[in-house]
């Protein structure tokens, strides 16, 4: 073989082994093309999946985030926040309202026993005060243990002090009082000049012109009248007025023990009528005017145990200026 023709052998030999080494290199090509396709593919379709089905189960999903990372435990810590929230919020509420019942119980309990305590004091000072009350040998006994206004008999000096113009028969007057004098022709028109009301109460019309004569300083006839009523009507809401007042009547007109009588009796007949405390407090006032300033001493006492609130309120100046006026011990 020539030398010209081993080269070309050489050549097609080489050729060959080139072409034989080159021809799988278009199919590996090929294989990784479609490899990165199928990645790329598979990648979108995951992508797809976690649009689609947010926080989907590792079971059916690959995960997508190393567990390591943040994100990861972001969804079940919102997820289990509210819960925890009202949990503590409910706790803390309960701890509050055991707070305010601890808080309420344990004033109810002081009050109760603050008003248990004064209802003892008040019990005690009203025996320590009823005790001297119930033996003063200076006020007559009927009058003392008046249990009720039917029960206890009406004063007897009480027809004395009614106007002689008005009964035909006139009554010798008490030997303690001056006889009464005829009334001049102006106290008869001043007198008639005060109407008597008119209305569908009965009662209350008598009471009321009883105040309204004992109002214009006709006392004499307006004990007339407020006995009247007194008499009449014993059972009228304005009973405790009537007797208060008939007592002022007398206590204005200088008659103490008769004022005396039916103050008394005012306040032991019903303790919790509308003037039980006035007639307790009046009839310190008239022991003063008698000067008998020990009785006025008991009466004032009591007056202060058993009515503190209108002590310090209503007759709270008439109480310190009757006060004011005794040394007691």
């Amino acid at each position: 073989m020539t030398q010209p023709s081993r080269t070309l052998a050489v050549r097609l030999v080489g050729a060959a082994l080139i072409a034989a080494t080159l021809a799988p290199l278009p199919a590996a090509a090929q294989d990784g093309a479609a490899e990165a396709r199928l990645r790329k593919v598979e990648a979108e379709v995951r992508a797809l999946q976690r649009k689609v089905f947010p926080g989907g189960d590792g079971r059916f999903f690959e995960p997508q985030i190393a567990p390591e990372t943040a994100p990861a435990t972001t969804p079940q810590t919102t997820t289990g926040a509210p819960s925890t929230t009202a949990v503590t919020d409910i706790l803390v509420r309960l701890d509050a309202l055991e707070a305010q019942l601890q808080r309420l119980t344990a004033r109810s309990e002081e009050q109760a026993n603050a008003l248990s305590q004064m209802e003892v004091r008040l019990a005690a000072l009203e025996t320590a005060a009823n005790a001297p009350l119930s033996t003063v040998p200076a006020l007559p006994a009927t009058s003392m243990t008046a249990p009720s206004v039917s029960t206890a008999p009406a004063p007897t000096p009480l027809p004395a002090t009614r106007p002689p113009v008005q009964t035909a028969q006139q009554t010798p007057p008490p030997a303690q009082t001056a006889p009464v004098a005829a009334p001049s022709p102006a106290r008869l028109a001043a007198v008639q000049a005060i109407t008597k009301p008119q209305t569908a109460d009965a009662g209350d019309d008598e009471y009321s012109y009883g105040f309204r004569l004992w109002n214009a300083g006709f006392f004499p006839e307006a004990r007339q009248q407020l006995l009247k009523f007194v008499e009449q009507y014993p059972n009228h809401p304005r009973i405790s007025f009537g007797r208060n007042l008939l007592g002022r009547a007398f206590l204005d007109d200088r008659m103490y023990d008769e004022a005396t009588r039916w103050f008394l009796r005012n306040y032991q007949a019903d303790k919790n009528g509308d003037r039980a405390p006035d007639s307790l407090l009046y009839l310190g006032q008239t022991q003063i005017a008698k000067g008998d300033m020990p009785k006025a001493c008991i009466a004032l006492a009591e007056f202060a145990a058993t009515y503190p609130l209108v002590a310090t309120g209503r007759l709270a100046d008439e109480y310190k200026a009757s006060v004011a006026k005794v040394k007691c011990s």
